[in-house]
């Protein structure tokens, strides 16, 4: 059973003992129809809660049968008075007791209070920050995991929504989904909701659907957790530039209505905590937004999912495509050496057309070698929807590049959810500094971001 559905059937048996004590009062008193009324009440209350544990605990549980007797002596006390036969109010308020403390009883020792636990997340390359805390909620028994993919729009130049888009048909075929519209969050209220967007409606390039924003999802749950979808260069606290750089991370509207934040180090919680104090005094927060023992009981620095998720994957387990392989694989069935392209968002923003030029200057280069090196061209999840926002002027010779080198086939272009076997299968790491860097680290193999200023 549900911990909100015990509480539920704690605070019904709570009523039901009270009424007891009006029971005894009003035959006492000599007011028969109101002590009957109340008696049907306690019946009808008897039933409502054996059906809440049929439903959840199956039929002839033990609490249930107690309550089957509970009902039918209430039915008995009833029919009694309503035949005007004396009765003793102290000795029907006693076995009224007794029948439903032992119900009580049954209720607190017979039946567990599971929890319920969602995840929500919006990207399925995303799902890598919440899938190794999913995995542990989906193993504990006395947990319900459901994972919710929610849909998402490209935002408009304008700010406007655009396009939809639902990939729950591109998560791991070893989780299980719940479509968004068969969960009734205001009717089921899970006690964890874990979110890795943040934005709300700050976010240019993209939007949740506002269902989903965390100042409503917060209505819902005791604990709202938000876990980041991406690592960042882990930064000293007394590295004043690095983290201007990346302060506006530390206060989002996810952050401000979450009970609980998850970053990847006790360093990177240090810097969080004080960067959301500044912005929260800019903002004009009080109360707990300004409090550094709360915020530093909320914001935990217990690692990233993403970390566990990459270590954990083999590469003897991937599963390869055939298209991959006709490009990694020799002639003599040798593979040659992978690298792994990565091309990201900040660099787009920061250099435009140039960003477009080196990444041409780069596809030229490793298809004149592509006989040793196989290409893995892999661009950030949101790299288009980033240029229709806010960099339309170089789309078009973005998606011409791109279109050409998917033609070619020399290559390998990656945009599947899964960015983990992209890591684990390659042997190197180019391209722009991204969280994918912090990802590759962990597997200790050669890393170089490209110089977009250079051309070869």
């Amino acid at each position: 059973m549900r911990k909100a559905q015990k509480q539920q059937a704690e605070d019904l048996i709570t009523q039901m003992e009270e009424a007891h004590d009006q029971v005894k009062k009003f035959i006492e008193q000599g007011s028969i129809p109101s002590a009957m009324e109340l008696l049907e009440e306690c019946q009808n209350g008897g039933i409502t809660l054996g059906t809440l544990i049929e439903s959840t605990e199956g039929e002839r549980h033990p609490t249930v049968l107690l309550l089957e007797d509970y009902c039918e002596l209430t039915y008995q006390i009833h029919e009694n008075l309503s035949e005007q036969k004396t009765v003793n109010a102290n000795k029907i308020y006693k076995i009224l007791r007794q029948k439903l403390i032992r119900a009580a009883n049954s209720l607190k020792n017979d039946i567990s209070a599971r929890k319920e636990a969602v995840f929500l997340p919006y990207k399925a390359s995303m799902w890598d920050s919440l899938e190794s805390v999913w995995k542990a909620a989906d193993e504990d028994d006395d947990c319900d995991a459901y994972v919710i993919p929610i849909p998402y729009y490209d935002k408009n130049p304008d700010g406007s929504l655009g396009g939809m888009h639902y990939e729950a048909d591109q998560y791991p075929c070893y989780v299980p989904i719940t479509g968004y519209d068969n969960y009734d969050f205001e009717k089921r209220r899970p006690d964890m909701i874990y979110i890795h967007n943040a934005y709300d409606n700050w976010n240019l390039v993209t939007s949740v659907h506002p269902k989903f924003f965390s100042s409503n999802l917060k209505k819902y749950t005791e604990k709202l957790i938000y876990i980041p979808y991406f690592v960042l260069d882990e930064v000293e606290p007394d590295q004043e530039q690095a983290i201007e750089n990346m302060k506006h991370f530390c206060f989002m509207p996810g952050i401000i209505n979450a009970d609980k934040v998850v970053v990847q180090s006790e360093d990177m919680k240090k810097i969080y905590v004080n960067e959301y104090l500044k912005a929260a005094k800019e903002h004009g927060l009080q109360g707990k937004h300004l409090d550094r023992t709360y915020l530093e009981q909320k914001i935990l620095g217990l690692g990233s999912p993403k970390y566990d998720r990459v270590c954990a994957t083999k590469k003897e387990e991937l599963d390869i495509p055939q298209e991959w392989l006709h490009v990694i694989e020799k002639a003599d069935g040798s593979w040659k050496k992978i690298i792994l392209y990565n091309t990201g968002i900040a660099a787009l923003l920061t250099h435009n057309e140039k960003w477009v030029g080196k990444i041409e200057n780069v596809l030229k280069i490793f298809e004149e070698n592509q006989d040793e090196i196989a290409l893995l061209w892999r661009p950030h999840p949101l790299i288009e929807s980033t240029m229709k926002s806010m960099r339309p002027e170089v789309l078009q010779k973005y998606m011409m590049l791109k279109q050409q080198y998917i033609a070619k086939g020399w290559g390998i272009y990656d945009e599947t959810a899964d960015v983990d076997r992209a890591v684990v299968l390659s042997d190197a790491y180019y391209g722009d500094g991204s969280s994918v860097v912090q990802l590759y680290r962990q597997t200790g193999k050669p890393i170089m971001i490209q110089n977009v200023e250079i051309m070869t």
